[in-house]
């Protein structure tokens, strides 16, 4: 169902509004590094070796969801919009897969593919501060673990 936004540009559930992108940061880009120290922890829990949305990837955002997950520990800071549910639908083929998305808990892909199937959903406190960003991101965001961890990896 879209949405208009207090702009009056039309929104999707799943969707970021150009107001809330240029927030963020005046350039044009829809790539958002992922903040840098913060992946590195992550990292350091679950040991990822596959990351199927890297920066300065293929354009459309979507050519790593044609290749196989099978056995992989992925780290997915997927295109934040209407492909997210795409990306979430694969974390049944990765050993493990961890997310980092918007909280929208009022989303369908949030009760649909989140609550029942993820082992971990974390929620970040404060808003992250993408890439070269001036602002934080308008939008507070979680991680979502699915998977199996290896032995000895704790939160810790």
């Amino acid at each position: 169902m879209n949405r208009r936004s207090s702009t009056g540009e039309r929104t999707g559930d799943e969707g970021m509004n150009k107001a809330s992108f240029k927030t963020m940061s005046r350039h044009d880009s829809w790539e958002w590094p992922t903040p840098q120290k913060f992946y590195e922890e992550l990292d350091k829990e679950f040991h990822f070796n596959f990351d199927p949305c890297p920066l300065g990837g293929v354009e459309d955002g979507r050519a790593t969801l044609f290749t196989s997950w099978a056995g992989k520990r992925v780290f997915c800071n997927p295109p934040y919009g209407p492909e997210i549910p795409k990306f979430l639908a694969r974390a049944d083929e990765a050993e493990c897969a961890v997310y980092l998305v918007p909280a929208r808990t009022d989303t369908r892909w949030f009760h649909d593919m989140v609550l029942p199937k993820a082992r971990e959903i974390r929620f970040i406190r404060g808003r992250l501060k993408f890439g070269e960003g001036k602002n934080p991101a308008p939008f507070p965001s979680m991680v979502i673990v699915y998977g199996r961890v290896l032995s000895g990896e704790n939160r810790g």
